[in-house]
């Protein structure tokens, strides 16, 4: 009955009705309630009438309001297709396409109005203003047409000297990043003219080139964009795609994912996000785009490199709901193409084999992760593993040696990735048999595969208790083998085994000491100069399940072969090497989530003869700070750089803490800047898993409290990195982060206008507020120091001139116990002051104030007393009325005792009571020395 109701009193009411409360909510500036109230008097009037074009007009107000200009401009054009030449419609379309910077179209708006309205003096300065840039305009354009002109005659032309072509493309690709430039290029054919010259072009700058300039086209433009469609197609840029230069890859890579952002409305940022309107309405071209890119991942003629990046392309934007293609990609048998490719072995070539990259396995389980993650309900998951399932029983229909293979090799990139999927299949009647009977045979490939399919799958602890069971004698039997590649997949199977227990030495399934063993075996295959780059990558696989053991952490970090070793793999970029890597460097740093402890629990635990979690000695944090400046030493960094350009949002999240446990130490936090560390966690502070945004955001604050934010967060950084330093101000963080956050920001707010501006912007001055009133002194410090940073600008002072009682608490600040705390307040306090007449008559809103100003003035620290001192000067010279008030108190007999002070580092003190005392003479509130009472009387 509740429901039905509600809806009746929605639908209730004419558009009248509807109109006359929107027009309410508008001027009460709640833009939303607006908003609703004229699209449901819009969708009740189903004539287009005058009144409708009003309710249009109205609701392209709210719009501009909102900034919504592309909204704005659509309502204007609904209203003057029913209502022509209507002065308001016209004139507030003019105000979208001005903001849209379509000038010439806003010109053209603005001139039609003061045709049919020559009395509006409203149009007359825009007019003007219009007409200065349209002129402007037009004579940039022309001088781009001529430098177009120009540069199409040296690029184009293959007999020209190749230097002059190789500026000449540059100079286009300089242009096409400009607005102006992408125009005319545009409308001069570029887009043909390169796909043309692409087909015989020999010189692979020029090349680039032309690729660089077609994805500048497209960035922000859907009509460029579905144009460059039209004239080249998906498939031109997947041939670009198809070769093995990384550099020509990547080109190929950055237009397609232009391409896709301009559909959806996204921009290359990571927290952009996908347009719902936007993506509605180009549907069919997003679709069509994820379909080309799904059926080129299978294809046997593209180059491994293009194949890895056709699959970073569906990973990096399948989990945006409003492109839906998660769902959508299942719907297509896309799971079974990706399980083809996750199926692939680059040993184990045969006829109809793809061509793959070191890297093609882990980025497939990555996707399929990724995917996975996006069946957000019950039905999507079971789709999902029954289309797994289904690749799984077509290929063992016929249960040939390589059909085993393939599907071995399959669970294992699914084991990678979406673990729960894995499971499942794996624990499917006659898997894990079929598994263990292939690592018995003589076979040295189905050997290798079963082994590696082991160690996937013992991850969760049922798993590994089973395969412990049946698999350590095979795994053993295995390491005998004469074959390195198989020994050092048993040996990781072994390692994995061994470390199962983690911390926990009541569930290890191996006698003390072989952990040291074998870690010394995974570090004989590491430093072996004539072992590949895959037995290395084993060997470090190996060692990320010891290190769990502090004993193998101290061993390998005295080891500067095998550490120099590890970072060298990790710089190849090879993303099968990445979480051996990672896990290793979090485990040395000592940077994985800890299981909270408590006294209580171990005693009680003991009681109960429970297995106790253990923590060594060498896992003190002396011990930790060590190991963390070797590493930095040893250009552990540099490492993470490379290592952080993986797809998988868990590997971030170890890389994060990797960097946080680095930035805890302040003399590292200078390396991770130099070595591009600050530059990669700013990405990873925006997206990513809770725990690796919160980890990354850490780290940017520390690095914030130490360095410069100039030199640690350059240019356009130092506004970007404020929103991740916000996220930290929150009751789900600690204590701790919440004051680095604070530090940070305190360091951020001195830097200039810009960016206490985006602070602003972002939210920032209530969140900083919250912890000006925080129990924890130390918080309350940061955050009042913060605020003193932030006051200086105006945006603030307007704040706190408001309604509301933020001038109060900072004056009740000033009589803080704690010094910084009252300093940073009073010198919050003076800035106001110095500024805002309101903020000195706020100063006497607490019943305190006077009490407040005592203990400035009278504060045995100068720089406390030097700012009470200027709180009262402002507030003195503000206005009579405040000055009248203070006189009135004994603030005077203090002012006259500070102006004759000759004490040495009171010179500014003395100088400021001077003039407030010269100030109150001039509001004829006291008298000049040596006036008499006789010349008041004529």
């Amino acid at each position: 009955m509740t429901n039905s109701t509600a809806t009746d009193c929605e639908s209730a009411g004419d558009p009248q009705t509807w109109k006359e409360k929107g027009n309410v909510a508008f001027k009460n500036g709640d833009w939303d309630e607006a908003y609703r109230c004229y699209t449901k008097a819009i969708k009740q009037t189903k004539d287009d009438t005058s009144e409708k074009a009003v309710y249009y007009k109205n609701r392209a107000a709210v719009h501009l309001k909102k900034n919504e200009y592309n909204e704005a401009h659509s309502d204007c054009t609904s209203a003057l297709d029913i209502v022509p030449n209507d002065p308001k419609a016209l004139f507030r379309r003019c105000q979208a396409l001005e903001a849209l910077e379509k000038y010439e179209e806003a010109y053209r708006d603005a001139r039609q109005i003061h045709t049919v309205d020559p009395g509006n003096k409203a149009i007359q300065p825009i007019l003007e203003r219009l007409h200065a840039v349209v002129q402007d305009r037009l004579v940039q354009n022309a001088q781009t047409s001529n430098k177009v002109a120009q540069m199409f005659k040296y690029a184009f032309d293959i007999e020209v000297d190749k230097e002059k072509r190789e500026t000449a493309m540059n100079n286009l690709l300089v242009l096409a990043r400009e607005k102006a430039g992408a125009e005319v290029m545009y409308k001069e054919g570029v887009v043909q003219k390169i796909s043309s010259l692409l087909k015989i072009e020999k010189n692979k700058d020029i090349f680039l080139g032309g690729v660089r300039i077609i994805g500048e086209l497209c960035k922000n433009s859907v009509e460029r964009t579905k144009d460059v469609l039209q004239v080249v197609g998906v498939p031109w840029f997947l041939d670009i795609l198809n070769c093995k230069d990384e550099a020509q890859v990547n080109a190929a890579q950055y237009c397609m994912q232009t391409i896709l952002n301009s559909l959806s409305g996204m921009e290359n940022k990571p927290d952009s996000k996908p347009q719902p309107e936007l993506c509605k309405e180009n549907k069919m071209e997003i679709d069509t785009l994820l379909t080309c890119l799904l059926y080129a991942t299978t294809s046997r003629t593209i180059t491994g490199l293009a194949r890895d990046s056709l699959m970073e392309l569906i990973t990096r934007n399948v989990h945006y709901s409003a492109l839906d293609w998660a769902e959508r990609l299942v719907e297509i048998r896309g799971l079974h193409r990706l399980m083809e490719v996750a199926s692939e072995l680059e040993e184990y070539k045969y006829e109809s084999a793809m061509e793959i990259t070191p890297s093609t396995r882990t980025i497939a389980s990555v996707c399929l992760s990724r995917i996975y993650e996006n069946m957000y309900y019950d039905e999507a998951r079971q789709r999902f593993i029954s289309s797994v399932d289904e690749y799984v029983k077509d290929k063992l229909i016929t249960p040939d040696i390589e059909s085993k293979v393939r599907v071995v090799v399959a669970l294992t990139t699914l084991l990678l990735g979406p673990l729960d999927v894995g499971n499942t299949i794996v624990s499917r009647e006659g898997i894990m048999e079929m598994i263990l009977v292939m690592a018995g045979t003589e076979d040295v490939l189905q050997q290798k595969v079963a082994c590696e399919c082991i160690i996937a799958a013992a991850s969760k602890k049922d798993k590994v208790r089973s395969i412990i069971t049946q698999g350590v004698d095979i795994l053993k039997r295995l390491y005998q083998s004469k074959n390195d590649s198989i020994r050092v997949r048993a040996l990781v199977g072994l390692c994995k085994l061994g470390s199962s227990g983690g911390t926990d030495a009541s569930i290890r399934p191996f006698a003390d000491g072989s952990t040291t063993k074998l870690a010394e075996a995974c570090r004989r295959f590491l430093i072996n100069p004539a072992k590949d780059r895959d037995m290395r990558r084993w060997a470090v696989e190996g060692l990320s399940y010891l290190t769990l053991d502090a004993d193998v952490k101290e061993k390998l970090i005295e080891d500067r072969d095998a550490l120099r070793a590890m970072i060298e793999l990790a710089k190849t970029g090879d993303q099968s090497a990445v979480y051996g890597c990672v896990t290793t460097l979090v485990n040395l740093a000592n940077a994985y989530e800890k299981q909270e402890v408590i006294p209580e629990m171990i005693e009680l635990a003991k009681f109960s003869k429970h297995h106790i979690p253990e923590e060594h000695e060498l896992d003190d944090p002396d011990f930790v700070a060590k190991r963390l400046e070797v590493l930095a030493k040893e250009g552990v960094t540099s490492a993470l750089v490379v290592l952080s350009k993986t797809e998988s949002q868990n590997t971030k999240e170890l890389i994060s803490r990797v960097f946080n446990a680095m930035c805890c130490q302040k003399e590292l936090r200078g390396i991770v800047v130099q070595q591009g560390g600050a530059k990669v966690l700013l990405p990873m502070a925006l997206e990513g898993t809770e725990k690796g945004k919160k980890q990354a955001a850490q780290a940017l604050a520390r690095i914030g409290i130490t360095i410069n934010p100039e030199v640690a967060f350059p240019g356009q950084r130092c506004a970007e990195v404020i929103r991740p330093l916000l996220s930290l101000l929150s009751l789900d963080c600690s204590a701790l982060e919440n004051f680095e956050s604070l530090l940070a920001l305190c360091n951020l707010a001195g830097v200039n206008e810009t960016v206490r501006k985006r602070i602003i912007k972002e939210g920032g001055v209530p969140k900083i507020e919250n912890y000006m009133y925080e129990e924890h002194e130390m918080l309350r410090r940061a955050a009042t120091q913060a605020m003193t940073n932030l006051i200086v600008s105006p945006d603030v002072v307007k704040i706190y001139e408001g309604s509301n009682d933020r001038t109060k608490l900072l004056v009740l600040l000033c009589s803080e116990e704690d010094e910084e705390t009252s300093m940073a307040a009073a010198g919050a306090l003076a800035m106001l002051t110095s500024v805002s007449k309101k903020a000195c008559k706020k100063v006497f809103e607490p019943e305190s104030w006077l009490e407040v100003l005592h203990q400035l003035l009278a504060n045995p620290k100068t720089d406390i007393q030097h700012r009470g001192v200027v709180i009262v000067h402002n507030m003195m010279r503000s206005c009579k009325e405040v000055a009248e008030k203070l006189i009135a108190t004994d603030i005077m007999e203090l002012l006259m005792a500070l102006s004759t002070i000759h004490e040495e580092g009171k010179e500014k003190v003395r100088e400021y009571a001077g003039e407030a005392l010269k100030a109150a003479e001039e509001w004829k509130l006291i008298k000049k020395p040596g006036e008499d009472d006789e010349d008041d009387v004529e």
